[in-house]
């Protein structure tokens, strides 16, 4: 995967949060990645790691790769 992408391809919601499993994303923000400025998409990317950590998920798929 890209380093502007958090896309690990573990693409599951969680009911709960309305978190990917995979990268943290809501479905709106996927929706919408590739419509982003690039300097919304980095803001966004460093902020997956602590949202997952408040909802209490770990992440599945391995490591996301983050910017």
């Amino acid at each position: 995967m890209s380093k502007e992408t958090p896309c690990v391809a573990v693409c599951m919601i969680d009911p709960k949060t309305k978190l990917c499993f995979g990268c943290g994303r809501t479905l709106p923000e996927i929706a919408r990645w590739h419509a982003m400025e690039r300097a919304e998409r980095l803001a966004l990317m460093a902020q997956l790691p602590a949202r997952l950590a408040d909802a209490g998920l770990q992440p599945i798929g391995g490591s996301a790769k983050r910017a």
